[in-house]
């Protein structure tokens, strides 16, 4: 799947959210949601293995959204993707397949199919409807896929966690519900796209904002803008940490991307201020995304960053690893 593809993909979807919010009273006001999706199931997940001689890690990847409002045959309306609807499987894996490509080098890869929120519940702009919603049901199943993911694998092996957006918001809420025994192997959370708030780092101890390129255990965490004042609340502020994905600092260093992309981090406002990028390759949604701001770019404008990055937060980790056993040993022998 070409970068092309789903750019036109994710501009069909913005479309498409359009429209359903201008018909989306036309009929009942019943509500439905989709079948708890069964973890067990491996049509639940996509799947890569590409470490191929242990030198690398488990990536556990949460999808953004990609739904949009919808009704069945019998009028009920759904704000949920469903997991078993084959299409809405597909539209996830537009995105999923092109995380696993950067992500998954090297390193064995896991995504749930989740149901979601569709679009239309973040354009309420509402904190206490997203978070009422997202609780209630899309958590619930992305908890329940990390549980069984953190079962079933090898629990010696390091793990990274990333999600972009709606995907985003949940590996925050992993983090803070952690048992320490997993922490304990967390290379590094990427959380793109989405916010991490005061109240989410006094919630817990598990999540420390990334100060470098190599320091372990941390969570990245960035917004892109043309400026300041575009800024969107519902997924990028308040928030507390920040780092540069180019440079990897935490100042105002800028950064050149791709010879002609100027990124320089506000530490005032904690995200991205790009100069010298249209980000006239995605269409605005619903008319509060892609609007001054970068939301749909940030997993792929900053793609070869994030793959150079994970390879080397994995090594560093391993060389930690590797150095506490040698030291282990030689003070009990």
């Amino acid at each position: 799947m070409s970068c092309r593809k789903i750019l036109s993909a994710l501009c069909a979807v913005s479309c498409l959210a359009v429209i359903v919010a201008c018909n989306g009273s036309r009929t009942s006001e019943q509500s439905y949601i989709p079948q708890e999706p069964y973890y067990t199931d491996s049509s639940m997940w996509y799947m890569e293995k590409n470490d191929s001689n242990n030198s690398g890690a488990d990536i556990f990847y949460v999808v953004s959204t990609w739904e949009t409002e919808w009704r069945r045959d019998d009028g009920a309306l759904c704000r949920y993707a469903d997991a078993y609807n084959p299409q809405h499987r597909a539209d996830m894996d537009l995105e999923i397949s092109e995380i696993a490509e950067y992500m998954g080098e090297g390193n064995d890869f896991y995504s749930p199919y989740y149901r979601h929120m569709a679009i239309e519940t973040w354009a309420t702009l509402n904190e206490d409807t997203i978070n009422a919603r997202f609780s209630r049901i899309s958590m619930k199943d992305v908890q329940a896929a990390f549980d069984l993911f953190t079962r079933e694998r090898n629990p010696q092996r390091p793990f990274i966690l990333a999600g972009f957006s709606q995907g985003g918001k949940a590996v925050v809420e992993l983090l803070k519900t952690m048992p320490a025994e997993v922490y304990d192997k967390l290379v590094a959370a990427y959380v793109l796209g989405y916010k991490v708030t005061p109240e989410d780092i006094a919630s817990t101890t598990n999540i420390k904002g990334a100060k470098g390129a190599t320091d372990t255990g941390v969570t990245i965490c960035y917004n892109s803008v043309s400026d300041v004042k575009y800024i969107q609340p519902v997924v990028a502020a308040p928030c507390a940490i920040c780092i540069n994905p180019v440079n990897w600092k935490t100042d105002d260093t800028p950064a050149t991307l791709h010879d002609t992309i100027t990124v320089t981090l506000s530490p005032e406002h904690h995200l991205l201020v790009l100069h010298g990028y249209s980000g006239s390759e995605y269409s605005p949604i619903l008319g509060f995304l892609n609007v001054g701001d970068f939301h749909s770019c940030e997993p792929w404008l900053y793609r070869e960053c994030l793959r150079l990055n994970i390879r080397e937060r994995i090594k560093a980790y391993r060389n930690m690893q590797e150095q506490s056993a040698k030291d282990y040993t030689r003070i009990n022998t």
